[in-house]
């Protein structure tokens, strides 16, 4: 794994299209029990080199109900983007993860994590690589029937405070889903 690690950290595979350079960050070990597939770094992330150290993950924390240093763990969490690098920033915030990684390196991420318990999918992209159409037609649905999904995989939005007017739209998501996530990452953590 630690050769692997290396080599994604080097990677410039996606060169050609990152305004901003290349810098692939994402964290993993062989022991990692919770992997968080995300959709790629932001704008701060790129800067800190740090996954999630950013507001959406100051509420993804928040959601799984865990601190920055259990959440930081690598033999804890893996924490996998389905694009490496920071895409830059579109018409209505940052662009797609670059399609070229997950391909490339999830399964041979995967591989050697044997103690995997659970995957939380976050995102449309994410949800749509890893459920291959078994997803609903909108991220709500998807979300909202998470328990179909479980109990491999955990779907959720993105915690993003871009998201703020779907949180308030759809308050069964804190009421009934966030429980549901915190006591399944409390149980794997307490196991």
């Amino acid at each position: 794994m630690k050769d692997l690690l290396s080599d994604i950290r080097a990677c410039t595979l996606c060169q050609p299209y990152l305004l901003h350079g290349v810098r692939p960050i994402m964290t993993a070990h062989p022991h990692s029990r919770i992997a968080i597939i995300g959709q790629a770094p932001g704008r701060i992330v790129h800067q800190t080199g740090i996954p999630w150290d950013d507001k959406s993950g100051e509420r993804l924390r928040e959601w799984l109900g865990v601190d920055s240093a259990t959440f930081y763990d690598p033999e804890i969490f893996a924490l996998i983007p389905m694009g490496f690098c920071y895409p830059g920033t579109g018409g209505s915030g940052d662009l797609p993860p670059r399609k070229e990684c997950a391909p490339h390196w999830h399964s041979r991420l995967f591989e050697p994590m044997k103690n995997l318990e659970l995957i939380v999918l976050i995102g449309t992209y994410a949800q749509a690589y890893y459920l291959k159409g078994a997803q609903k037609e909108a991220l709500t649905e998807t979300v909202r029937h998470f328990d179909e999904y479980l109990p491999a995989y955990f779907v959720l939005p993105h915690p993003s405070p871009r998201n703020n007017i779907w949180l308030k739209k759809n308050s069964w998501f804190g009421q009934e889903v966030l429980p549901f996530l915190r006591e399944k990452v409390d149980s794997i953590l307490l196991s």
